[in-house]
Order: structure tokens, then C-alpha cells, then sequence
């Protein structure tokens, strides 16, 4: 969940370096720091801070190398703090290097023991830190940088993508990968390494990504990759999509507030194809789908977060839409609990990143049960979880910067929509005309989604009174009961308020107790056929004192008296409702962060790319 960066180049690596920090914030934000090899007397020089970058940034001014690497820090072993932060450094006998890293090494205690058994000197309490004493120790036996960093990555275990230097070899940048993400950027004349191609697109476009267990040497005369066996091989260069505005704040206060408002247009892109076609094929989902797809007979779903609520929205339209027997698992439990596997199942994973952790481990348990066909809904082509699935489809969200996930989450869904046509279709649940109706409605989505961002001004008049709350309940029924989850999410994320989410029905099973004048209740209150029984939920609240915020569909007929606020949204949009109901209440939480005057982007204690188990 860490962010790295390295630069090997013609002229002052420092402001890449710091530039790159800055674009991979959004992957940790606890502490940063970088190490850059002397121009003059190739020494290794160091820098590191507590916070954000751009105290960093301060503190390295009048730093110029040639090469350098970076990182910036989610924390996991350690407390964020100047002695945790990367990089890392082993010195002795005449040789010193410097190490980054994202990921977690899982025998770093056993590893810990070894070499402080051999007189290593621990100044840290990360796990990291055993990486750089290990490749020390490997310099020191005489192996060049190279031939180190691949001894050392075999004593690894667990996931890692890791970058280094030293003081004995000149203009050279070593790095590796297993199960986090990491990449080489082709300039001219010089190179680079980073966490996720935001870093470099406003240095380079040509990128190559890492396979795992890769180890990659970069030097002024070029680069050169190497597998896990140590052989030379070919890695393909592609140039990447990712454009430099694309990752620019530009006229928004918040990457937040940006990505909110682009919903429209993600969805646009991620139904390009199904929008100007005539017909949902099988073919969306990859070339070998058409042969795939006829013989599944039921869905298992594994995703985290808030992916995790786009997989419980499809189960409602893959069982009522196309009568397919679908069950949802979060990723990071599937694995560790004994399961039945059925023939004939899909498995489908989702993930912003593609290289959710979690996901990643819980797809390959999966195929270890006999469950070999895998579709990825996936927002970055070149992701792990992509590679590892048969099927694919990817989101078009296009880079989503800001923690708390909202364009990547209704494109997930916009794509887990299309794939349930598809299914309905193969299955006979689909007419030709029901087709063509739900095809139009597609088509209508973003136009829909700028209505309902259209009511910001009243959405942000709720929030002044909300953020008065130390704790909220969101209530839904049937498919809407994961957009209230996804709700109090958003909620608890950015501004720190406990918010809980529960099916409407459950309430009188218990979580009435908690309803009084200073518990607010966040309600999605579509036009459907459960409406009813909604708004007798509703006034079983009312009747206890509770304070309503409810987000309806017209014609509703729910009154606004005091006590209740009510933003009417648009007429019913059938099977797409849960898509629209999930704006008002990303607005919702934005707004009550400002209120409450926390980091939208940056929230307390998470990151965006969850890359450690």
C-alpha cells in the first residue's frame, strides 16, 4: 500500500523523485523520505519525514544526484515515525545501500534473529529493514548489486515489490516484484521505476510492467529484466493510456469532489462498447466468454470494501434478472474458511487496482478448488488480477486519486449490469424487446447521473446539521440495502463519523435501541415495490424521536415536516436505480467532511491500493 518511485536520469533526479511522491500519496501518507547516490563520490544520502510529501519536499530543496529512489508510507510494522520511514539503510565495511519497499515480509522476525545473530544493528521497527541488511550482507560476501537483490528476494517471503542502490555500483538502480505492483518507465536516455503509472505519465508514456518475481536492472546503457530464475528475458514495453491532466486536480477543491463529478463520463467510456451496439454479446467479456459463459451454472463473487458492495448489488439483478444462483464472499475471508466448490461455477473478482491483495489470494484459492474460469472487473489493463483471469472486463474509470472510492464503485456496477444482460440473454430470461428497454436505459445513465449532481446546493444545505452527529444508521431494502451500505461507508472514510448500515426490516431486530433525537437516519427511498414497507420502517423512526434524511425518487409522496428532510431525485430508473441512489449520498459524506474540516483525499489511516494482506 506504500508508494515508490525511482529515477535514473540525465539531469537532477530530486523533483521526479518528489513529483512522483506526491502523484502515489493517494498509497500511503504516514511518513515519506528518499536516497539519492552522489554525484560526486557515489555516497548514499538520505532524507526522511513524518507526514505528508510536501514536508519532505521542504527539506530536500537544495538536494541535486543524478538517481535517487523514493517512497512514501502506509504503515504496517512500526508506528509511522522518522526511524520507520524508508528508505532503509544497511552500512559497514565500506559498502552502503539503501532500500524501498511496499508489501510485507512475512518471515522478517525469523529473518531478524539471523542477522542480528551475524551483528546487524536494527534501527527500525518495519520489516523492511531486513531487506536492506540482507543485501548488505550479500555485497559484502562480493555479489554486484544485481546478483544481491536476487539472493536476497529468494530468503523472502510474502508480498513485496522492493527498489535499491548503493554506493558500489555507479548510476545503477536494482528493483524487484512479488504480488505488489511495480514498473519501469522508458524515457530518453533515462528510466524509471514507480508504484502505478500516474507517477511518470508527465515523464514517459512507454512503460513496462514487472511479471512476478521479476528482478530489473537499470543502468545509463539501458535495462535489463530477469525472472525468478536469474534468466535474462524479454519484457513487451507499451505505452501507456493514462493521460497527465487525467491526474490533475484541476478547477476542484478535491480529487473527491473531481471523481464524483466525472461519474457521468466513466460510465460513458466503461458502456461505449454496449451503448453503440444493437445487442449485448458474450464477447464484451473476452474473446474466450462466448465458449464460457452458455455453461455456467451458478456465480461466486469475491471482492473487498466497497467492491464488496458492488458484488452484493449484482447478486440482486444476477438472481432476479437472469436466475442465476449467485453468492458474494469478501476476498479476505474466502480463503480462510472451508468452502464447497460447485462445477460449472464463474468466479468473478473485483478491484479498482487489480491488485487488491486479498482479491488476489482469494481468486487463487479458487482455482485450487477446481473453479478455473475467472472474469476480472477491473479498472488498470495491466493489473495482476487482469493477468490472472480468463475473462476480463475492464471499467474505464480512468485514475481515481481519492481514498474513498465513488467513479470506480458505479462503473463496477454500470459493468456487473451489463454482465447480468448477457447472462439473462444466454439463459433465456432476456427478451428482444426487454433488451432493447434496458439498452435505452443504459444509453440514459450519465445524462441521469448529471440530474442528480445537479442537486448539490441542497445536498450540501443537510450538511451542516449532520455533521453535528458522532453516529448514523443508512437503511435500504433489497437492492438498495448495499447502496445503504456503501452510504455509511463513504461516511465513516472521510469524516470520521460511526455510521452503520442495516435493511430496513431489520430495525425493530435491534438497531431501534440506538434511535434518538441525536441519531440521524439516512434513507434510500426508491419508488419500488418495496417503498411501502419502507416508509413504515421510516416512521417506526419518527415515532422514537429520530432525525430523517431520506433520498427519494419522485413521486414518493414522502412529506418534508420537521424532523424530516427529504431530497427528491428522479422518476424511477427500474433495475438502474441503485446506480443513481449512490451519488446523493457521495455528496452527502463529501460535504459533511468539509463541514467537519477533515482530508477528503487523504483520510486517516487507509490508503487506496490495499496491497498487503
Amino acid at each position: 500500500m506504500c508508494g515508490i518511485v525511482g529515477v535514473l536520469s540525465k539531469t537532477n533526479s530530486v523533483p521526479v523523485l518528489i513529483d512522483g511522491l506526491k502523484k502515489l500519496e493517494y498509497r500511503g501518507y504516514d511518513s515519506a523520505g528518499l536516497a539519492i547516490q552522489s554525484d560526486v563520490d557515489r555516497s548514499i544520502h538520505r532524507a526522511r519525514s513524518v507526514g505528508r510529501v510536501v514536508e519532505l519536499d521542504a527539506t530536500t530543496k537544495a538536494l541535486t544526484a543524478r538517481m535517487g529512489i523514493a517512497h512514501t508510507r502506509w504503515a504496517t510494522h512500526g508506528v509511522p515515525s522518522e526511524r520507520n520511514a524508508h528508505p532503509h539503510v544497511s552500512e559497514g565495511r565500506g559498502i552502503s545501500v539503501s532500500v524501498v519497499h511496499n508489501g510485507i515480509i512475512e518471515n522478517h522476525e525469523e529473518l531478524r534473529k539471523s542477522l542480528t545473530a551475524e551483528g546487524y544493528v536494527f534501527q527500525s521497527d518495519t520489516d523492511t529493514e531486513v531487506i536492506a541488511h540482507l543485501a548488505h550482507k550479500h555485497l559484502v560476501q562480493g555479489l554486484p548489486l544485481l546478483a544481491a537483490v536476487q539472493a536476497t528476494v529468494k530468503l523472502l517471503e510474502g508480498a513485496f515489490a522492493i527498489a535499491a542502490i548503493c554506493n558500489t555500483a555507479p548510476l545503477t538502480l536494482v528493483a524487484s516484484k512479488k504480488g505488489a505492483p511495480l514498473l519501469v518507465g522508458h524515457g530518453d536516455g533515462e528510466f524509471f521505476l514507480a508504484s502505478d503509472a500516474s507517477a511518470l505519465v508527465a515523464h514517459t508514456k512507454l512503460i513496462t510492467y514487472l511479471e512476478e518475481r521479476d528482478v530489473v536492472l537499470l543502468e545509463t546503457s539501458g535495462v535489463s529484466f530477469f525472472d525468478g530464475e536469474g534468466m535474462q528475458v524479454e519484457r513487451e514495453i507499451i505505452e501507456s493510456q493514462l493521460s497527465a491532466d487525467a491526474v490533475e486536480l484541476g478547477p476542484y477543491a478535491h480529487y473527491m469532489q473531481k471523481e464524483i463529478y466525472e461519474q457521468p463520463g466513466a460510465i460513458a467510456a466503461t458502456l461505449e462498447m454496449v451503448s453503440n451496439a444493437s445487442a449485448v454479446k458474450p464477447e464484451l467479456f473476452g474473446a474466450q466468454a462466448g465458449g464460457v459463459l452458455p455453461g455456467i451454472q451458478q456465480v461466486l463473487i469475491l471482492a473487498c470494501g466497497t467492491s464488496y458492495h458492488a458484488a452484493l448489488v449484482a447478486r440482486y439483478w444476477l438472481e432476479s434478472i437472469a436466475a442465476l444462483p449467485t453468492s458474494v464472499e469478501i476476498a479476505s475471508e474466502y480463503r480462510y474458511r472451508t468452502s464447497v466448490s460447485l462445477p460449472n461455477t464463474l468466479v468473478i473478482t473485483i478491484s479498482q487496482s487489480g491488485e487488491t491483495a486479498d482479491t488476489l489470494a482469494a481468486l487463487e484459492h479458487a482455482k485450487s478448488q477446481g473453479m478455473v474460469n475467472a472474469l476480472s472487473i477491473c479498472n488498470v489493463p495491466e493489473s495482476a488480477l487482469i493477468r490472472a483471469s480468463n475473462l476480463r472486463f475492464l471499467t474505464r474509470a480512468g485514475p481515481e486519486i481519492g481514498v474513498a472510492s465513488t467513479k470506480a464503485f458505479t462503473t463496477q456496477l454500470a459493468a456487473l449490469f451489463t454482465f447480468t444482460m448477457v447472462m439473462a440473454k444466454l439463459r433465456g430470461k432476456l427478451s428482444e424487446d426487454q433488451e432493447k428497454t434496458l439498452l435505452t436505459q443504459l444509453r440514459h445513465l450519465p445524462s441521469a447521473m448529471q440530474n442528480i449532481l445537479a442537486l448539490e446546493p441542497e445536498i450540501k444545505a443537510l450538511a451542516a446539521s449532520f455533521a453535528e452527529k458522532r453516529h448514523a444508521l443508512f437503511l435500504g431494502r433489497g437492492v438498495h440495502y448495499p447502496i445503504a451500505m456503501e452510504g455509511a461507508l463513504k461516511l465513516k472514510e472521510i469524516s470520521y463519523i460511526h455510521a452503520e448500515a442495516y435493511a430496513a426490516g431489520e430495525l425493530k431486530h435491534g438497531p431501534l435501541a440506538l434511535v434518538d433525537a441525536d441519531m440521524p437516519v439516512v434513507a434510500v427511498a426508491p419508488k419500488d415495490t418495496l417503498i411501502e414497507k419502507l416508509k413504515s420502517n421510516l416512521q417506526e423512526v419518527r415515532a422514537r424521536g429520530g432525525e430523517l434524511y431520506i433520498f427519494a425518487d419522485r413521486d414518493t409522496k414522502i412529506e418534508e415536516v420537521d424532523g424530516v428532510h427529504v431530497i427528491n431525485l428522479l422518476d424511477h430508473a427500474g433495475h438502474l436505480s441503485p446506480i443513481l441512489h449512490t451519488l446523493p449520498l457521495q455528496l452527502l459524506s463529501y460535504h459533511v467532511a468539509l463541514v467537519k474540516g477533515t482530508d477528503v483525499d487523504k483520510p486517516r489511516n487507509l490508503a487506496k491500493s490495499v496491497t498487503v494482506e
